[in-house]
């Protein structure tokens, strides 16, 4: 199981997150593209980064929404929402040629992802849109119990999915994520963090704030490069995932 986290998102003077910390410990590197955060030159920093560390390149498209940082629902037409989209990933790839790599998948960001997994009309969009681009750019989605319409939609426009857990953050029953207006949606505590990833690897569920048990398949696991415990949190889930790995591979 890869692990991957939300990088990149520094703006100008202003410095968010750890990511010289943090890219030599995973997988897969969510890059912004600019407009819920970054800018061109922290871009170029980052792809650089994740060149260095031989970590893959996402896409990390967002509403354009700095000063929310992402996390709000925007209203946009079919078209306004596709050129929204294309113009970030263009974005970005532009700088990852110069750096004589390349971006390999795409994950939506914030608001925009949440609202993806709950409006179908906003998932179908997306997925025309990346079709339109580059259909070998598998896109990434949160793991849900129930995962039928966006298996069949991405099939339909010829892309692949990747499924991915949060292993910061607290569920509903539903599968989906406790919004962040709840003060207790994520957890900063790296030991709780490390169980409920534990579980999840032995098990193939989650355990919902209710006590529920949601069986998920999962691709890749996500810590938010924001979260204050970020570093220690990436450090404890590096080992355990080679831990995982090596028990596998016996």
């Amino acid at each position: 199981m890869k692990l991957n986290c939300d990088l990149g998102e520094s703006f100008g003077p202003w410095h968010k997150g750890n990511d010289q910390q943090i890219m030599p410990l995973i997988d897969l590197a969510n890059i912004a593209c600019g407009f819920h955060a970054s800018d061109p030159l922290t871009m170029q920093k980052t792809v650089q980064l994740a060149v260095k560390h031989d970590v893959t390149i996402g896409a990390h498209p967002g509403y354009p929404d700095l000063i929310g940082f992402g996390r709000r629902s925007m209203s946009y037409s079919t078209k306004e929402l596709t050129a929204i989209f294309h113009y970030q990933i263009g974005a970005l790839q532009a700088i990852c040629v110069s750096q004589n790599t390349k971006i390999s998948y795409v994950k939506p960001h914030g608001a925009l992802y949440n609202d993806m997994m709950v409006n179908q009309e906003i998932f179908i969009t997306l997925c025309d849109a990346l079709s339109q681009l580059d259909k070998t750019l598998p896109l990434m989605v949160q793991a849900l119990p129930e995962t039928s319409f966006f298996k069949k939609t991405a099939e339909k426009f010829g892309l692949t999915l990747w499924f991915e857990a949060f292993a910061d953050r607290k569920y509903n029953d539903n599968g989906l994520l406790v919004s962040r207006e709840n003060i207790n949606a994520v957890i900063h505590n790296e030991e709780q963090v490390i169980d409920q990833c534990k579980h999840l690897l032995q098990h193939g569920e989650l355990i919902s704030m209710n006590g529920k048990l949601l069986n998920i398949h999962v691709d890749s696991l996500c810590v938010h490069g924001d979260n204050p415990a970020a570093i220690e949190l990436v450090k404890g889930l590096n080992i355990m995932l080679k831990q995982h790995a090596l028990k596998t591979n016996c």
